[in-house]
């Protein structure tokens, strides 16, 4: 097999990079939601970086890091820009899912292009026939967060026998020349995330590139290549958590702003003082905010902790610790709507003023802590009943 020759960079060196970016990302973030996609130099510059090599196998040039560090680094992205945040925590974790697929796939996507990217939707909103060797697939798929800047997808399907009973879920591995893409994507925040809608008009798929979904959910990958512990990471807790972190860089980065803010000895109107950083109410719920985002951030690196040591592990992720990782994950974005909430009332309606970005910020991790994965009730429900051994769940996505 061919390699691509790939420095593996220390952890420690992938977040000083992020890092790194957060001027650039900051500068481009109003350009990228008028345009409504991530800026390329954003995307060229994250490249250059090495950062969407993060979940890459060595094997084909990537750092094959831990999900600690994409946490991190994650976070690191989103607190330069919600958007840029998003998209490449999405397009991260789908290079991490073409390592969970045959030998053969991997070669296909990464064998010519060591640096291709990949976007992907879960749900199975297409239909399929079975043929000679694959399944022909036709379908439309919403909310492709990073299919702007993918050369491929992954996009679920119903895998059907040659009646057109359905056998199992599947994730159609699908170069993205074969798709065409709808502009579908009008929203109030992430608009620069350009999630817009796939469409596949009879698509063939070889078996090589359909992941089983079923059998994901029970830790059972397709690669060969089992020696390689991060392919062995639990599906749904991964797919869950990473929606998270650009989050949190999201709660830092307004964090920021009212810092700035405070720095320069506004008044708070209509009162007595003349420096709302003199006011004990400022210093409660910078303090408060602070704190919310170190509770999320510790949640997060629990829950991804979590995640290593259990692929590092001789055992499939146990179930209650599954369904702790999707909790985490609806309370590190309720940690981080409830900062962000106590930091646009320091700065008042002027928060809201097109030009502050607090306002996008604001709106940005809103709508992404709405996702259905990170629903925090939905996933209190799932932990409580774990918790209390209930037989059934209420969902699959454990």
């Amino acid at each position: 097999m061919t390699t691509t020759e790939s420095a593996v960079l220390n952890p420690d060196v992938l977040v000083r990079r992020a890092a790194e970016l957060r001027p650039l990302l900051r500068a481009n973030a109003e350009r990228g939601e008028d345009d409504r996609r991530v800026p390329d130099e954003n995307i060229q510059a994250i490249q250059d970086a090495g950062i969407y090599r993060l979940p890459v196998p060595r094997r084909w040039g990537g750092h094959e890091a831990s999900f600690t560090t994409f946490m991190t680094v994650s976070e690191e992205i989103g607190r330069g820009d919600g958007s840029t945040g998003w998209v490449t925590a999405l397009m991260s974790v789908c290079g991490w899912m073409v390592g969970l697929y045959p030998e053969q796939a991997q070669r296909d996507v990464w064998g010519a292009n060591p640096d291709a990217r990949a976007c992907g939707v879960l749900a199975p909103t297409a239909a399929t026939r079975a043929v000679d060797g694959g399944q022909v697939v036709t379908g439309a798929w919403g909310f492709a967060s990073g299919s702007a800047h993918s050369q491929w997808a992954m996009l679920g399907i119903p895998v059907v026998d040659a009646n057109g009973d359905q056998l199992d879920q599947g994730l159609a591995l699908i170069p993205m020349g074969d798709l065409t893409c709808k502009d579908t994507w009008f929203v109030a925040g992430l608009r620069g995330t350009a999630s817009n809608t796939l469409v596949a008009d009879e698509v063939f798929v070889p078996d090589h590139r359909i992941l089983s979904v079923g059998q994901a959910l029970a830790g059972v990958y397709a690669t060969e290549h089992d020696d390689e512990s991060l392919y062995r990471s639990a599906f749904v807790p991964v797919l869950a958590l990473i929606l998270v972190g650009p989050q949190i860089g999201m709660a830092r980065a307004a964090l920021d702003v009212v810092t700035e803010m405070l720095a320069k000895h506004k008044p708070i109107s209509y009162t007595f003082y003349n420096d709302s950083a003199a006011a004990p109410t400022t210093q409660l719920n910078l303090a408060e905010a602070a704190e919310l985002i170190d509770t999320a951030h510790l949640h997060a690196m629990r829950a991804a902790g979590d995640i290593d040591e259990w692929a590092a592990a001789p055992h499939h992720m146990d179930r209650l610790t599954r369904t702790r990782v999707r909790m985490d994950t609806g309370y590190i974005a309720r940690r981080c709507r409830e900062a962000i909430d106590l930091l646009v009332s320091i700065g008042g309606a002027s928060s809201f003023a097109e030009k502050n970005p607090l306002q996008r910020i604001w709106r940005d991790q809103e709508t992404g802590s709405r996702h259905a994965v990170v629903n925090s009730s939905i996933a209190a429900e799932i932990y409580g009943r774990e918790l209390l051994g209930a037989e059934e769940q209420i969902t699959a996505l454990i």
